[in-house]
């Protein structure tokens, strides 16, 4: 079976059947091509996902005709030094730094382009693009950004200060994220599908990636009945 990258280079589009995992294994096996890919839903949610699977037959009919939407998504991407090893990681949802195994809180100090924002105490810190943000950052209390927002999204998992809530950014500022802990094993997750153990004092940057990913959708479809469908919200009846 040939890999995603060269397989890539060959054809016109891919077609990836699954849910929102699948979707982002892709994502980061394209980083760096220009080709653009559908998602098929047959897993769950299937956010990123542009057809559900009893919709196929309709998606190869406005693949065909030229008739699908084009959207382009930012990459974000996180650099830095991990127990002494250089890394750069790519990423379509988030960066998750968090704790491993112990069920204790973590510190991180937290910058943005040089000034220091906060120090967190909590179970984790969530950075994530306007992709992102109806994944992990959702379900810890952030907003639901519309992917064409330029932001990026912090949110604290579980912070012990009471007052700290998601801060939106600029998509172009540097977030600089440093382990303070010494007693609790600290990770970094990239879309949950890859993780990095950290060492205390460690220093992670995050910035938007000069990468991008083409993500087709049926035409007539949007965001905003995307999210009607999938979240179930039908309106209240007073």
């Amino acid at each position: 079976m040939p890999q995603v990258d060269s397989l890539a280079g060959a054809v016109d589009l891919l077609m990836v059947f699954g849910g929102d995992g699948t979707m982002l294994r892709m994502a980061r096996a394209l980083v760096g091509l220009s080709t653009p890919m559908i998602g098929i839903n047959t897993g769950g949610m299937g956010f990123l996902t542009g057809a559900q699977a009893h919709e196929l037959p309709l998606a190869l009919k406005q693949i065909w005709a030229g008739q699908t939407l084009v959207e382009t998504r930012p990459l974000i991407e996180a650099t830095g030094q991990a127990r002494g090893q250089a890394i750069t990681e790519p990423a379509l949802n988030e960066f998750v730094i968090t704790r491993g195994a112990a069920p204790r809180l973590i510190e991180l100090e937290v910058r943005v382009d040089g000034e220091e924002l906060t120090r967190y105490r909590c179970d984790g810190l969530i950075i994530c693009s306007p992709t992102g943000s109806t994944a992990y950052s959702l379900s810890a209390g952030g907003a639901i950004i519309s992917p064409a927002a330029e932001v990026l999204t912090l949110t604290p998992i579980c912070p012990h200060t009471l007052s700290n809530r998601s801060v939106i950014l600029p998509l172009d500022a540097t977030v600089q994220v440093q382990v303070l802990s010494s007693k609790v094993d600290t990770v970094l997750s990239a879309d949950g599908q890859k993780t990095i153990s950290l060492a205390p004092g460690d220093i992670i940057q995050v910035r938007r990636s000069r990468h991008s990913i083409r993500l087709l959708h049926l035409a007539g479809s949007s965001f905003f009945q995307t999210l009607r469908t999938k979240l179930n919200w039908s309106g209240a009846h007073v």
